[in-house]
């Protein structure tokens, strides 16, 4: 689908019923990964439930709902890590939650996560279902779920959240929901730094929508149009039906310009909080990251990286494995350019991607970076749809077992930090 200005329809009875397949084997997954995770941590003496939500990350964001922002770790060859890298969306609720229930930081992590994952499978499941039908949307949601590096979607990190807040930023866009689109948008940008990519994605909905719509008029109006991925046939473009708490009185015409001034908010906000509150200006956020030695250099760090593990046998094999990784990725988004997937879906992946790659994190965290990039694995969602359901059962049931293995063994060892 090409269209961004794709109507919005009166919504369909019984969503959720139509989601239900995809929820439920999304929840059958993440069980399987669970409990792979207990019993390889038990076989080790290790707790599994202080893997998910006491370690790495989860620590930093459990810290930051308890006492507020302000909390350093200075490293002996002078780096300092301090806790303004992480953005406020998840602590807030953690901290929201605990309150309320009574639980800790960590058991509120946990929960919030929980429930983010399952809100993000909705949404992947909705945007692919809007885009190639109800099946492939349950195969989008299992791929993403069997992926290697799936059990973060388990932890008390903030993948889950975000990607929930940017797959129904997503949707919003498509369907013509620029407020809804423009509102998710900003909290995505108080979840992670890559709240750009949804700012992006809307940024160029509601600028392809605008020339489009200006095309249109010049057009005869009333007739239908033909999908060009798939050859659907879809009615004329409607106005959005617009969210009456915020757009009351608002022109129709003016609800993508409302979305795109909303959905920077967030990201814009909390970077210029930081940067006041360091004293570093505008600019101050990056000062901060740098502290953890995570900036964007195009990819140069991780293209020495991976060509120092060329140099010796086996770390070859990794670096193979590397080499072969980022081929499959770039495959993958040049074959959603060649299916035509809408453009607001190409944008967003391919700035998550480009982040990820070209990022000079720590090399381990770039499997768990990607994760929100969900509109790559459309290829293959459309492909194990179009395949036979024993065939399509097998391969995700196979590939499910092998997901939940690797995350038990991956936790109890270098984890993703």
């Amino acid at each position: 689908m090409t269209d961004l200005a794709t109507p919005v329809a009166v919504a369909r009875p019984g969503a959720l019923r139509r989601a239900a397949p995809a929820l439920l084997g999304y929840a059958s997954v993440r069980v399987l990964g669970l409990l792979a995770l207990a019993l390889w941590s038990g076989a080790r003496d290790k707790s599994a439930y202080t893997l998910l939500t006491a370690r790495w990350d989860s620590l930093w964001y459990a810290r930051v709902a308890a006492g507020g922002y302000g909390y350093e770790v200075r490293l002996p060859n002078g780096d300092v890590h301090s806790d303004l890298a992480f953005f406020p969306l998840l602590p807030g609720l953690e901290r929201l939650l605990a309150a309320v229930t009574g639980a800790s930081y960590a058991d509120a992590g946990f929960v919030v996560s929980l429930l983010a994952s399952l809100a993000a499978a909705w949404g992947i499941f909705a945007v692919a279902d809007h885009v190639y039908g109800a099946r492939a949307g349950v195969c989008a949601v299992l791929l993403w779920a069997v992926l290697p590096v799936g059990i973060v979607q388990s932890m008390a990190y903030s993948e889950s959240l975000f990607t929930a807040l940017a797959a129904w930023s997503l949707y919003a866009v498509l369907t013509g929901r620029w407020v809804t689109a423009g509102a998710l948008a900003l909290l995505a940008g108080l979840t992670r730094p890559v709240g750009l990519a949804v700012v992006a994605a809307v940024w160029t909905g509601a600028v392809t929508s605008f020339v489009r719509t200006r095309s249109a008029g010049a057009a005869t109006g009333g007739a239908t149009r033909t999908d060009g991925a798939l050859g659907v046939t879809r009615a004329p473009a409607l106005t959005a039906r617009l969210p009456s708490a915020l757009t009351a009185g608002l022109s129709p015409s003016l609800c993508p310009v409302l979305g795109m001034l909303l959905a920077p908010l967030g990201a814009a906000g909390y970077v210029l909080w930081v940067g006041h509150r360091t004293g570093g200006g505008p600019l101050g956020y990056l000062d901060v990251q740098a502290g953890w030695r995570n900036g964007f250099d195009g990819g140069y760090a991780f293209a020495r990286f991976v060509a120092a593990k060329l140099t010796s046998f086996p770390s070859a094999l990794a670096g193979l494995a590397l080499i072969i990784g980022v081929g499959l990725l770039v495959r993958l988004y040049v074959t959603g350019v060649r299916q035509r997937q809408p453009l607001v879906l190409l944008v967003y992946s391919g700035t998550v991607t480009a982040l990820a790659l070209c990022a000079s994190s720590y090399f381990g965290s770039k499997p768990r970076l990607l994760l929100p990039a969900f509109p790559l694995l459309l290829p293959l969602a459309l492909a194990l749809a179009r395949a036979r359901v024993t065939r399509s059962a097998l391969v995700v049931g196979g590939v499910a077992v092998a997901s939940a293995v690797y995350g038990a063994f991956w936790l109890n060892g270098s984890g993703p930090p």
